[in-house]
């Protein structure tokens, strides 16, 4: 029986396990192109990432001249619409991601998915990637009902209440690159690990982190020294 000091793990997806910024810039550019709009870099796209797919075209549509709520909805829809026809084009995992899994497994810790990513996005992403099966659980940005994604602690606890862990109790920890992700695993009262080569909106010193990493092969050592 493995004496890991963590039970559950938990990772936001964009930006933290899956390196999604190339087809959602995609998504956004296309849809600012019918919009007669200039097109945003990666780079710019990045620090709209983390609070849904709505904000982000919100925050692209700023960026670019603003837009009135009428005409939203439609070009909202729009870029759903092609980003789901065009979801794992670019997106791969970040390295050394699979072979944390892979380490996690064999200590008999379980991993899921927590993001604000809407749940058949992600879902999809995932299954389009082959990795579904690796995650024991898939929380979305709309799983648990409006006003209830990150930073609300309800996905992190849903979590652990689906791996049959108990809230309060169970040695969970939270990894990813956003405030959202850092405040989500505060509120939970578990650590928060982020990760330096993510979506950062700001210095990844001010996310209130228990713990960076700069890569993946320092997550279980980082583990083991915040248990200790």
């Amino acid at each position: 029986m493995s004496n890991f000091p963590f039970a559950i793990v938990g990772f936001d997806l964009d930006g933290t396990f899956i390196d999604t910024a190339g087809d959602l810039t995609a998504a956004v550019n296309e849809t600012l192109t019918f919009a007669g709009r200039p097109t945003l870099s990666i780079a710019q796209v990045e620090t709209m990432i983390g609070g849904g797919a709505k904000h982000m075209l919100t925050l692209g549509l700023e960026a670019t001249g603003g837009c009135t709520p009428e005409a939203f909805r439609p070009l909202y829809k729009r870029m759903l619409a092609h980003y789901e026809a065009h979801i794992a084009v670019q997106s791969r995992p970040y390295p050394g991601a699979l072979e944390a899994l892979d380490r996690f497994d064999a200590l008999g810790v379980k991993v899921a998915i927590v993001t604000n990513k809407f749940e058949s996005m992600a879902r999809k992403l995932l299954g389009e990637l082959g990795l579904l099966d690796r995650f024991a659980t898939l929380i979305g940005g709309d799983t648990l009902g409006k006003g209830l994604s990150k930073p609300h602690r309800a996905p992190i606890d849903a979590m652990i209440g689906r791996l049959g862990g108990e809230v309060g109790v169970t040695r969970t920890a939270f990894v990813g690159d956003s405030i959202y992700d850092m405040m989500a695993a505060r509120n939970a009262g578990i650590p928060g690990i982020a990760v330096s080569f993510g979506f950062l909106h700001q210095p990844i010193e001010e996310l209130g982190a228990d713990a960076i990493i700069d890569r993946y092969d320092e997550l279980i050592p980082t583990l083991q020294r915040l248990a200790a």
